[in-house]
């Protein structure tokens, strides 16, 4: 999902590669809180990206960021970096865009005779709610814009900064349909504290889950990426699985690593210096290209249902599995990917008339039908 809205003009003297010729281009910024990280303010043209045809239940994203500080070795996004010139390592870790006018941008698109309230996914690409988020606080005014218009949203985060704004969040629940999902892919902190240095702790991640709960909103998980031979044992599944049921989570979803171009050789790297013995493996398993070979998803997936249906998660027809992606909806979610309840129908709007804002009708608590779509 590219980053879109930016055109391209001259360069700013003194910017990095890429960036100064963003039209739009603000400045760059370091502060002590932040050490190592440069932020590089912009005025977006656009908030609203469009992902027609994906097979996703949405086909809008909103990306407040671009590059991302959890430092996930695995991380999808990393290849986005290189349209500003920038590497997938450690600039995509250290170099972070931040449209500081996305609010504004976001406002005006909204009221456009042309939009027709269809959902908006945040989370999709980079975090929305990565440390940046403490600095710029950019997630509220979206949460409130997107509810005010009556536009049905769904976040995906690994960041406990969420906490921060379930008020902001319930409230728009009485207007819109909301969706809150969690990626929480292992319960080793070891292992976390290496694989992804910068994502807080798998206990703070269980505490969000608890909370988001308690403020009466639905949380699915998203256990992706498994990294084969790493947190893909039976034991280690099953002890994650009882976490996430304990914390309450609504439902789950696994995602088998994918290592595509662009992020196979950072993750690659990484893996010979922390687990050399895995190289060999690794390069087999992922010969023929980004995904698994088929006979070890189809293991994986064997393996991981009878599990899944332990912990509650998944009973029975709810079940879906496509190329080693298995969701297990619970009661209150269609998956583990945060997106709102009967995402897919457009909500009915009440019309208030001119100069009103519209209204959506809010989420009702239902138990998600045997026919759910998968979002891979």
């Amino acid at each position: 999902m590219r980053w879109a809205g930016q055109g391209i003009e001259a360069e700013t003297p003194g910017a990095l590669p890429g960036l100064g010729s963003i039209s739009g281009f603000i400045r760059s910024v370091t502060t002590p809180e932040f050490r190592g990280v440069t932020f590089h303010e912009v005025l977006a043209r656009s908030a609203l990206n469009s992902v027609p045809n994906t097979g996703m239940p949405f086909s809008w994203t909103i990306n407040p960021y671009r590059g991302c500080t959890h430092g996930c070795r695995y991380c999808f996004a990393r290849p986005s970096h290189r349209y500003l010139d920038l590497d997938t390592g450690l600039d995509f870790d250290q170099q972070i865009v931040v449209k500081t006018n996305v609010v504004d941008v976001l406002r005006r698109e909204l009221t456009r005779p042309s939009w027709r309230f269809e959902q908006v996914a945040l989370g999709t690409n980079t975090d929305p709610y990565q440390r940046a988020e403490g600095r710029y606080r950019l997630m509220p005014g979206i949460i409130e814009t997107l509810a005010a218009s009556g536009t049905p949203l769904s976040i995906l985060t690994k960041g406990t900064l969420l906490r921060r704004d379930l008020d902001v969040l319930a409230a728009a629940a009485t207007e819109v349909p909301v969706g809150l999902g969690v990626s929480l892919s292992l319960a080793d902190e070891d292992l976390r504290r290496t694989v992804e240095p910068g994502v807080p702790s798998v206990r703070g991640r269980l505490d969000l889950i608890r909370a988001i709960r308690e403020a009466g909103l639905p949380c699915g998980v998203m256990v992706a990426p498994v990294l084969p031979w790493l947190t893909d044992s039976d034991e280690q599944l099953d002890h994650l699985f009882g976490e996430l049921a304990a914390a309450g989570a609504t439902g789950v979803t696994t995602l088998v690593l994918h290592l595509r171009p662009g992020v196979k050789d950072w993750f690659m790297t990484w893996l010979a210096e922390e687990r050399p013995e895995l190289v060999s493996r690794y390069n087999e398993l992922y010969a023929r290209g980004s995904t698994a070979l088929p006979s070890y998803r189809k293991d994986f997936e064997t393996r991981v249902r009878p599990l899944l249906t332990k912990h509650g998660f998944g009973r029975g027809a709810r079940h879906r599995s496509t190329g080693g992606v298995i969701e297990a909806a619970g009661v209150g979610s269609r998956s583990g990917w945060g997106e709102p309840l009967n995402s897919r129908a457009r909500q009915p709007v009440d019309y208030a008339g001119p100069g009103r804002r519209r209204r959506s009708a809010p989420v009702p608590a239902v138990v998600p039908p045997h026919d759910q779509q998968t979002l891979f």
